[in-house]
Parts: structure tokens; C-alpha cells; sequence
């Protein structure tokens, strides 16, 4: 069963940061979209990174771009998200999505790719 997994959220304080990961089990994420999105209280969810793991190309949020880096370990078969200099703002559930790479898929439509699996989510809270 092909499922991923999100890790590494929690309780930090503005300023800090965190990293989250994405862990895939029962698929390869070589070929792979990958993207962060996250959703807070009575908002829409909103993407935050995506990578293409066959380059490496990446694409951010104007909100984050400075302060996030999304990465992928091959070895691992995981997607990271650093997130540093966190703000109030930044606190949601961030999820993990991927959607295999095909040729009519271009990246910088990353936000509105129909991607096919989905993780359960994991809660940031940036609060002092």
C-alpha cells in the first residue's frame, strides 16, 4: 500500500525552527512531485513547496521563499521541509502530497496538481 507519512511538527516559539518530514512507504519517490502544503483554522489549505525529485528543481510560496527549503533524501526516500525564522502566521497542519511526474506536468502549476496520495498531517504551532 503505497502511504506517506509526516513527521517532525510540534510546539516552537517565533523566530525558531523546525523540520518536517515526509516519509513514503510502498513507492519509490524518484519520479515524483513532491509538495508541502499546509491549512490553519478556518482557512483554505495553501501550498507551501513542492520539489521534482527527478532534478531536484524546486518552487516556494512567496510567503516562505527565504525562510523554507524543501529537500529530498534519496537514501531515506523522504522529503524534508526546513522551516526556519517561524512566525505566527506559519501555524497549521502541514500535509505532504505527491504526484508522479509526467511530461504535460509542469511545475510552476504545482499548487493545483491533482496529486494522488496524501499524508495525514502534522500540527506546527508557532506560539511564545
Amino acid at each position: 500500500q503505497r502511504q506517506l507519512a509526516e513527521s517532525g511538527g510540534g510546539l516552537v516559539q517565533p523566530g525558531g525552527s523546525l523540520k518536517l518530514s515526509c516519509a513514503a512507504s510502498g513507492f519509490r519517490l524518484d519520479h515524483y512531485f513532491i509538495g508541502w502544503f499546509r491549512q490553519a483554522p478556518g482557512k483554505e489549505r495553501e501550498g507551501v513547496a513542492c520539489i521534482k525529485s527527478s532534478d531536484g528543481t524546486t518552487n516556494y510560496a512567496d510567503s516562505v521563499k527565504g525562510r523554507f527549503i524543501i529537500s529530498r533524501d534519496s537514501a531515506k526516500n523522504t522529503v524534508s521541509l526546513q522551516m526556519n525564522s517561524l512566525q505566527s502566521e506559519d501555524t497549521a497542519v502541514y500535509y505532504c502530497a505527491a504526484l508522479r511526474e509526467r511530461t504535460y506536468y509542469e511545475l510552476r502549476d504545482w499548487t493545483i496538481f491533482p496529486y494522488e496520495y496524501w499524508g495525514q498531517g502534522t500540527q506546527v504551532t508557532v506560539s511564545s
